[in-house]
């Protein structure tokens, strides 16, 4: 370029660019710039479009920004310059950007439209993704996969599921990208069976998968617990031969952690050759909820030794919640001080706070609890009371318990879970008149309680029981195994729990009650159904009750049988009638 001077033709700077683009060469770009300049080159519109992609993928937004000198413009530059700024966040530029646009008449394309969809993510600009969709309907671009796809992940992502479903089976022709944010838009929502049956069906249809694909359904097959899919999934990973995403490999040790298997989990931790905060925090996860305190403490220390990555607030919520499932209040509390006294580069949240709450809580020091609560430099939020107030119903400490639920009433007055605990409390302690008051409450402001639901995977289809189930296609022949279980255990000891039911009601009652309860179907299901050499693993949505807890353990020692329970707080391993979280949940 030097040596040809005024010589320097299109084809010449088109080929210098390109290949600055290609290696990113910032610096080589600014000279072949600062040539066109210096010998009074005029480019074209093709390669002032060529200098601002390569300052935009080298993130130097300012000096793509010659973008404004452009007298003339096609719809490639226009592209370019919203693609760069979506990229950097700058979403309401982003949208701006496309508004002049259309005002200067030039017409967006495929890509233009899709690459805007992008920074409408977000309650507030959700509405100006409806206007774009309601242009696209009136283009030639309404079916295009790349369109479609950024449709169908901005109506997932605003929570609008089933538009989004709407999009995808409109689409003609699927890829990768429109499948994996589907399945995505599924599972982070909280809709994992549709996740499943989705992954499932395109895999038939033979779908390829990329990591992100293999990622989003590892975090679906999370959220139902489904072991066996679970290491299908992890084996499809596997003979894929994809490389190393660290994204993929942190989901995989989350879903074995949340199937109740940390054999496979911590296998998948020690191989990583790299790890990011996130590695660690999900594998400290997975000790604490299965309450083995001890070895998230060890794992904690020795992440504070490799000094490689350091704990962020996560990480020290982990650690907390870990003392407190594992009954270790007093190394809990010693390192909640270190943490006042080190910092840590972490600024300690109402989070941190709430976890000494929980941990004093769960260790029956209700009185300390209420008394740290006072003195914290926050202002306790409805997490630290209903925490306490939880506390005060397995303590069955009716005074503090009032004083917890109160609070709690004043700062969420809509919220039914709140009233239930408390009614709960009442119910344990004998007080009915008070339970009355709470229910006739309850009705008063129409809430509803969430109803407690267990489920089981077998066969590759997962069987959700409610309690006293009537829906079940087999319920006559699972009611019968539970009576049988019942009987069996019995003669080795086993006598109900009658605490556990919360309702004024004579004792044969609230043992018939006791036994509808949705963990003891879903656990006699498993017995009938899941090979005696296998584990039998049941989810729960909300806390297992004493006596379900106990009928488990009997179940396992009479029968020989290893049971998991994830409840909503941490996870039972039950073997040979002793469960891992040593009766302390």
């Amino acid at each position: 370029m030097c040596i040809q001077g005024l010589d320097m033709k299109f084809k010449d700077y088109d080929a210098l660019l390109n290949a600055c683009v290609n290696l990113k060469s910032l610096r080589g770009g600014q000279r072949v710039q600062a040539h066109m300049i210096k010998t009074r080159y005029l480019p074209p519109v093709y390669l002032r479009t060529r200098l601002i992609v390569l300052y935009l993928k080298c993130e130097v937004l300012g000096d793509a920004r010659m973008f404004d000198e452009m007298r003339e413009r096609n719809v490639v530059s226009w592209t370019a310059m919203i693609s760069g700024y979506t990229k950097s966040g700058f979403y309401s530029e982003a949208l701006s950007l496309f508004v002049q646009m259309l005002r200067s008449g030039t017409y967006p394309n495929e890509f233009t439209l899709a690459t805007v969809l992008t920074s409408c993510t977000g309650a507030h600009v959700f509405e100006y993704g409806r206007q774009i969709h309601s242009l696209i309907v009136k283009s030639p671009f309404e079916f295009h996969v790349y369109v479609g796809s950024s449709l169908l992940d901005l109506y997932a992502k605003a929570g609008k599921i089933h538009e989004a479903r709407i999009i995808f089976d409109g689409l003609p022709e699927r890829d990768v990208v429109s499948c994996t944010a589907m399945i995505s838009g599924y599972a982070q929502l909280g809709f994992n069976n549709e996740a499943l049956e989705l992954f499932c069906t395109l895999q038939r249809d033979g779908m390829a998968s990329n990591y992100v694909t293999y990622a989003s359904i590892v975090t679906a097959i999370s959220g139902l617990a489904a072991f066996e899919y679970g290491k299908q999934v992890h084996g499809h990973v596997l003979r894929s031969e994809l490389s190393f995403f660290i994204v993929l490999q942190n989901s995989l040790i989350d879903m074995y952690s949340k199937c109740g298997n940390l054999t496979y989990g911590k296998r998948v931790f020690e191989k990583m050759p790299e790890r990011t905060v996130i590695s660690w925090n999900a594998m400290l996860a997975g000790y604490s909820k299965h309450g083995i305190g001890k070895t998230v403490v060890d794992l904690y220390n020795r992440m504070r030794e490799e000094n490689k990555i350091k704990p962020d607030s996560t990480t020290l919520l982990t650690v907390l919640s870990g003392c407190s499932h594992g009954a270790m209040e007093n190394i809990g509390l010693k390192i909640f001080d270190e943490m006042m006294a080190e910092k840590n580069g972490v600024d300690l949240s109402v989070e941190h706070y709430g976890c000494v709450v929980d941990l004093l809580g769960r260790a029956g020091q209700l009185e300390r609890a209420l008394r740290f609560i006072k003195e914290m430099p926050f202002e306790p939020n409805a997490a630290i009371w209903g925490s306490l107030l939880g506390a005060c119903r397995v303590h069955k400490n009716v005074e503090v318990g009032k004083i917890a639920g109160n609070r709690l009433l004043e700062i969420e007055p809509e919220n039914a879970r709140n009233y239930v605990i408390l009614c709960n409390l009442y119910a344990s302690d004998g007080k009915w008149d008070e339970v009355r008051k709470m229910r006739e409450l309850m009705k008063e402001k129409t809430m509803l309680k969430e109803p407690g639901k267990s489920w089981i995977e077998f066969n590759r289809t997962v069987h959700t029981f409610y309690a006293s189930d009537r829906f079940h296609p087999r319920k006559e022949e699972v009611f019968s195994k539970v009576r049988e279980l019942s009987d069996r255990i019995k003669a080795a000891g086993y006598s109900p729990d009658l605490s556990s039911v919360l309702y004024d009601v004579d004792e044969e009652q609230k043992e018939k009650l006791l036994l509808g309860h949705s963990e003891k179907l879903a656990l006699a299901f498993g017995m009938m159904n899941v090979s005696e050499a296998k584990p039998i693993r049941i989810m729960k949505n909300l806390r297992i009750c004493v006596d379900c807890h106990n009928f488990a353990k009997f179940v396992s020692k009479v029968y020989g049988r290893e049971v998991f329970i994830r409840d909503k707080s941490r996870f039972h391993h039950i073997v040979n009638g002793m469960c891992l979280c040593g009766d302390y949940w």
